[in-house]
């Protein structure tokens, strides 16, 4: 299973209980209405359209929170490519149980999966290069962990987490503190001040700006945000190898491979997680035991 450093058990069961309390509240009543207490069943987990496979091990969890004595049976992994047919998991136990479970599993299995497949896919269009597709903080709130896991599991990269475990001077950062300078002066006075150890990531958004960076030094990454591929070009060159590089702003499917050659070592996109498609997953009943 990939298991980022933030996918503690801790913050799954804080966000598994949220979602139930969310979703059931005081009753699952059409359920506790429809069926028998004691009634067995078992369910299949049916792909619909074809992809990346994400939120078995967090499909798992959720079943055996809402039952424990819930029976899974896994077909396919976290990262599998499917295909419209495919099996991706049984279920077997309480109706009661499988049902109020079911509308929470598939809402996250069809967003992480959909996240899941960009991510491989715009992976793919850069594989010839070095550059390592990003995800940012353009997310669903109280969903980000899972949509970054999702990211992981379709083979991008995470970016910063929250505001809290990485240094990024963007634009307004930049413009608020008086310039790149006073910015870079007073994050590094800030960070020996606190005591803290975070990476410091700075947003340029032409040479000069570049070059400005490279004059006062003490930052780990480069953004070239919205720049010409001509121009980031140019930029990563200037750079040559001092600092990482991250490109960033207007990336399409169409640039993506464009902007990797530029030599950039990160590429940044928004739309992995704030613009895909759900993949179409449904829940069904195998016939009654």
């Amino acid at each position: 299973m990939i298991r980022p450093s933030y996918l503690t058990d801790s913050a799954l069961a804080n966000f598994i209980h949220a979602a139930i309390n969310e979703d059931v509240g005081n009753g699952d009543h059409s359920t506790l209405a429809a069926i028998p207490a004691g009634r067995v069943n078992k369910a299949q987990l049916i792909i619909k359209s074809p992809g990346i496979l994400a939120g078995v091990a967090l499909a798992t969890r959720i079943f055996h929170t809402i039952d424990p004595e819930l029976i899974m049976d896994i077909k396919l992994h976290d990262g599998a490519e499917v295909e419209i047919g495919n099996i991706g998991l049984f279920v077997e136990g309480k109706a009661q149980s499988i049902l109020t479970a079911e509308r929470l599993v598939l809402n996250c299995m069809q967003r992480m999966s959909g996240i899941a497949t960009y991510a491989h896919y715009l992976s793919s269009l850069v594989s010839t290069t070095k550059a390592r597709i990003l995800d940012t903080r353009k997310t669903t709130p109280n969903f980000r962990m899972l949509e970054k896991w999702a990211v992981a599991i379709g083979g991008g990269t995470n970016h910063r987490f929250g505001l809290y475990d990485m240094i990024m001077l963007k634009d307004n950062h930049i413009d608020y503190a008086g310039g790149i300078s006073l910015a870079i002066k007073a994050t590094q006075e800030y960070l020996k001040t606190s005591g803290l150890k975070l990476k410091i990531e700075i947003e340029t958004r032409n040479l000069n700006e570049v070059q400005q960076v490279l004059d006062i030094g003490g930052v780990d990454r480069i953004m070239l945000d919205n720049m010409s591929i001509h121009e980031m070009t140019n930029a990563v060159q200037l750079i040559n190898g001092k600092y990482e590089t991250e490109a960033s702003g207007g990336i399409t499917e169409e640039t993506i491979a464009d902007v990797a050659h530029t030599g950039v070592d990160f590429i940044s996109v928004g739309a992995l997680t704030h613009s895909v498609n759900s993949l179409d997953i449904s829940l069904k009943a195998v016939d009654a035991l």
